[in-house]
């Protein structure tokens, strides 16, 4: 039984997409597979039972039957926090341990994912080093592709330099498409002679940075008032409707898959953005729209989001809200699976891990 760990430099920087893309691949292949987040921070109470949203939403990607309580066995949310300061915290490591014995029974490979650093659980014996030494892992580290190349490489040289021959590569993600020769021909092969194998380059996409209709009104706290049929519908570009009429046309149609966020008073922006390629309407100041706004939108299958904030405020929060997309909607697992299938070199990874294609 083999466990890859998937880890990486940066939150945010692709690791449920990996573990999602990886496993599905697995299984594919035959391999029968376990999930796990050894050390998470955050839970959310649903019904009774306090979950990971994350966990809960791999072990749907990836069809999974364990425990969810297995799957994440230790949260280091603020009230665990304060027991260890307190000096009352748990065994976590024996937790971790316990619970991987219930996820890998009967398991070709079993995939572990990370938290945000690899520093995160080092006081509790939890750090990316702790768990790989404790559950004999592999790791796979994911990075996401910043300008300062070489700040890039020396994160991930300083990686292998601590974790030795337990890292056994990385996957460089959201290259920007204009940089990608570049990283191909300088970066790649400067991370191979540091002894950090590249398992693949997968360029940046925009549809990854999206948000869905219905994740975007959650983070506005807004009220989906027209086609709440529609709230998987995924939204690539935010713009803020605040020119004149005029203007407005020319300037909604440079942005394509948007939400357009203007005043709930500003019909004739919410006209001319409906005549371009927006996903939806995002109108502040707690104004409904004019009954012809909200017809129009009906034909057209855009949703209209009501939210209670100024513009200013409103589009912080989604702005905020695209810098923490999570990977779950359906339309880019298939892409990152047929990403993978392309760029990244499964053959060269079986053959580190010892695995084949049953």
């Amino acid at each position: 039984m083999i466990t890859l760990y998937i880890v990486s430099t940066t939150p945010y920087a692709g690791k449920s997409a990996l573990c999602a893309g990886l496993g599905k691949r697995f299984q594919k292949d035959g391999l029968r597979i376990g999930y796990m987040r050894p050390v998470t921070t955050s839970r959310k109470c649903i019904g009774e039972c306090m979950v990971d949203e994350e966990a809960e939403r791999m072990m749907k990607i990836l069809n999974l039957t364990d425990p969810m309580n297995a799957i994440w066995p230790v949260c280091l949310d603020p009230p665990a926090v304060e027991a260890i300061l307190r000096g009352r915290g748990e065994d976590y490591v024996s937790k971790v341990r316990d619970a991987f014995e219930t996820v890998s029974k009967g398991k070709d490979i079993v995939l572990l994912e990370g938290g945000s650093r690899s520093s995160q659980g080092i006081v509790v014996g939890l750090s990316v080093h702790d768990v790989s030494e404790l559950l004999n892992a592999k790791v796979l580290v994911v990075a996401k592709y910043d300008a300062s190349t070489v700040i890039v490489a020396d994160d991930l040289v300083a990686d292998k330099q601590r974790l030795g021959g337990r890292m056994i590569g990385v996957v460089l993600n959201a290259v920007e498409k204009q940089r990608m020769d570049y990283v191909q021909e300088l970066v790649v092969p400067l991370l191979e002679a540091h002894d950090v194998p590249v398992y693949a380059t997968l360029p940046l996409e925009r549809v990854f940075a999206s948000i869905s209709v219905g994740d975007l009104a959650d983070a506005l706290h807004g009220e989906i008032i027209c086609r709440p049929d529609a709230v998987t519908t995924l939204v690539e570009n935010l713009v803020i409707g605040a020119m004149s009429v005029d203007s407005a046309l020319a300037h909604f149609r440079r942005k394509l898959n948007k939400a357009v966020i203007t005043g709930g008073d500003r019909p004739d922006i919410q006209l001319a953005a409906l005549e371009t390629s927006t996903k939806c309407l995002v109108l502040t100041g707690n104004l409904r729209p004019n009954p012809l706004i909200i017809n129009r939108a009906e034909e057209l299958g855009v949703p209209i989001i009501l939210v209670q904030h100024d513009t200013m405020t409103t589009v912080q929060l989604a702005e905020a809200a695209f810098g923490k997309t999570r990977f779950h909607h359906d339309q880019k697992i298939e892409l990152f699976e047929n990403m993978l299938a392309e760029r990244f070199d499964f053959t060269r990874l079986y053959e580190v891990l010892g695995i084949s294609a049953h």
